[in-house]
């Protein structure tokens, strides 16, 4: 009889235990996805459950108005950043987070919680909060039936988190915040003995689109013609950057020479660059 009670007890314990795991063979009511975005030279990992309507109430009801909610079903929602990042303009670091909310009919309160894995928010602790901030809900223009998380607007420096479900949307704006070291990255790979038309082309393109020092990338672009003389890009980006510095002539003389270059090399994308960059610096465009 005691054999037999201890052998209940354990299949209680198992059974407790594995209530909130996946069995084999049967798939979960909700299932699971996984979006990786890249912003900057890191990458953001979002992974979470997928309930769906089935035709319930959803917020206020199902998911009850001012209580923390795991995001999601199942296991508590995780985001990981690679890189330090900029969420709604609050400084993160790298790291791994919970992702919970507590949602609000006119406000949303988004936390990122420094405990994951655990299943649901039962075990959530206000203490492990890292951070909390408010959003306001949107009117989704189309029924969500299954909970729906997507990375919109993503360029190499931000990109939208949005959340959407039944008839509510949530937007949520990341911003990389790792400018620090990818200047450090280019300095570094420009004061190499040898450097690549690769590294050249992608720290002077670095430097135009993000609006830094010019007469720097103007440096590496003249050793880029030594080391590089039949490349039309750097006559192009010299174009831009001359022009930029209220050098209208040398801009219109670095177009020319891209053109000529261009042409002998049969380049015919950075042939019609040069040719657009010269009427630019004309002022015919």
């Amino acid at each position: 009889m005691k054999r037999i009670n201890m052998m209940l007890l354990i299949l209680a314990l198992f059974t407790g235990l594995t209530t909130y795991a996946q069995v084999p063979g049967v798939p979960n009511s909700s299932t699971t996805q996984t979006l990786i975005q890249e912003l900057g030279i890191g990458k953001i990992t979002l992974s979470y459950s997928r309930p769906n309507v089935r035709g319930r109430e959803i917020f206020g009801k199902l998911v009850p108005y001012g209580e923390v909610w795991r995001t999601g079903a199942n296991t508590s929602t995780q985001i990981t950043f690679s890189e330090n990042v900029l969420l709604e303009g609050h400084a993160v670091p790298a790291g791994a987070y919970s992702l919970f909310s507590i949602p609000g009919k006119d406000t949303w309160t988004i936390i990122l919680n420094k405990t994951v894995g655990d299943w649901g928010a039962y075990s959530y602790k206000q203490e492990n909060d890292f951070l909390r901030f408010n959003v306001k809900p949107q009117a989704a223009k189309v029924k969500q039936e299954t909970l729906t998380f997507q990375f919109q607007h993503a360029t190499t420096e931000t990109t939208d988190l949005i959340l959407s479900w039944d008839n509510v949307g949530i937007d949520i704006h990341i911003a990389s915040n790792d400018e620090e070291k990818i200047l450090a990255n280019i300095d570094s790979l420009m004061n190499q003995k040898e450097v690549s038309n690769l590294i050249y082309f992608t720290a002077i393109q670095y430097y135009y689109l993000h609006n830094k020092n010019t007469d720097k990338a103007l440096g590496w672009i003249a050793r880029a013609e030594k080391d590089f003389p039949k490349r039309g890009s750097y006559r192009l980006y010299k174009s831009r950057f001359l022009l930029r510095k209220g050098d209208r002539a040398g801009a219109i003389s670095a177009a020319e020479e891209g053109i000529k270059v261009a042409t002998d090399s049969n380049d015919s994308e950075y042939l019609h660059l040069n040719q657009e960059a010269l009427a630019l610096a004309k002022g015919k465009k």
